[in-house]
This record gives C-alpha cells, structure tokens and sequence, in this order.
C-alpha cells in the first residue's frame, strides 16, 4: 500500500489504508486540529527527531478496557501502603519531558522531541491532554501523559524514576477513568508490561468503531 503525504490542508485518508506496519501517512503539522482530527480517526503520530512527521495506525491495536484492569498482591500492597502520592494535571509539562528523558530499551534517543511537546503542552492548555503522576518526597517520581476524547483515553507515555511509580500512576488513574465513564484506554502497540496489567490486542477494525460510539 501507498503511505499518502500529507501538507496544508486538513484531512487524513482512512485509517484501513495504513500498510502492513500500520503507517499511513507522511507530513501535515502538529496543531491541535489535526491532532484532534488524528485521534477521533484512530490515528497517532510518532517519529523521530530527524524524520518527518509520520502517522499510524496498526491493526491489531493493544487497548485496555478499564474493567480488565489486573492488579497483582503486590502492587495492592505499594498501593495500600501509600508509597507514592497521586496526583493527576498538577505537572504535565514535567510528565511529558521525563517521558522523553527516560531511557528505552533498544532505543539510542527519544521520539518525544521539543515540538512533541510543544504539541501536546497546547493540548494540555485546552484541556485535552491529561497526565497522572506519583510523587514521593515532594519529587516527581513517575507518571504517564495520553489524551482524553469523549469516553476514550488515548495513551502515549510513561516514565518511572522508582520502581512501581509509573505502574501506580497507571492503575490509579485507570481506576479513575473507568469512574468518569472511560470505556477504553488506547496503549496503541503491545508491551508485555501493559500485557500484564489487562491490556489486549483487537482488530482495527473494532477499535475504530469503538471510537465512532465513543468518540464521535
């Protein structure tokens, strides 16, 4: 399949075009429309410093259904024993530059760069981009960012400083999601960790009409 280009005007092709890694296009910008955009249509942009702006959307994609979320004994322990203050929105701008410091595993650099998070802090100023945090100490020792549409909370980082603190600020916001109405988590690719917490692989085709109940 051909991977479209993407310039001024404001559109995407239908996320099914994507190719069989799940990229569907090139180009466009990151303002807050197309991102938006992006994201009602079941895609998210992801790329390197050097590269271009590419936009996916694999199939299968790895989503959480909050109901599904599994809590091992141990982290109920760390939970109960209040190891790690939950906060949600109090530092998103520091959320997301820890997600692009933090070191990946087969990764010499970071796809979060500096117009990333330009991005998403505009998201976070209109209320859209959320994060959750646990801090111990007054530091901020974990967390993940994502955006929030409707009834769906799209995923796109995590970072941990201390063990557990990002798998806390996880569980708990999932927990306060699935209060506020949330029917799915969107975690985009498989990870065994998030494999581990109830994550699980549907068919594009699903998630997007998912999305159009959700969503709209």
């Amino acid at each position: 399949m051909a991977v479209w280009s993407l310039e001024e005007e404001l559109w995407f092709p239908p996320a099914e075009k994507a190719d069989e890694d799940g990229l569907l296009a090139v180009g466009g910008d990151l303002n807050a429309e197309r991102l938006l955009l992006a994201y009602r249509s079941g895609i998210f942009p992801w790329f390197s410093e050097e590269d271009p702006i590419l936009w996916w959307s694999p199939d299968p994609r790895f989503v959480l259904f909050p109901e599904k979320l599994r809590v091992s004994k141990s982290m109920k322990q760390v939970l109960r024993n209040g190891l790690f203050d939950y906060r949600r929105n109090t530092e998103f701008e520091l959320v997301i530059r820890a997600c692009a410091a933090a070191p990946r595993a087969g990764q010499p650099g970071t796809w979060i760069s500096e117009v990333m998070i330009e991005a998403y802090v505009r998201l976070h100023d209109l209320g859209i981009a959320q994060s959750a945090e646990t801090w111990q100490d007054g530091q901020l020792v974990g967390g993940l960012y994502g955006v929030l549409l409707g009834n769906v909370f799209f995923g796109e980082s995590m970072f941990s400083k201390v063990s557990n603190a990002s798998k806390a600020a996880f569980i708990q916001m999932v927990q306060d999601l699935k209060n506020e109405g949330v029917k799915v988590i969107d975690c985009q690719m498989h990870t065994a960790h998030l494999e581990s917490l109830g994550a699980e692989s549907i068919s594009r085709v699903d998630f997007l009409r998912i999305l159009l109940e959700e969503v709209g």
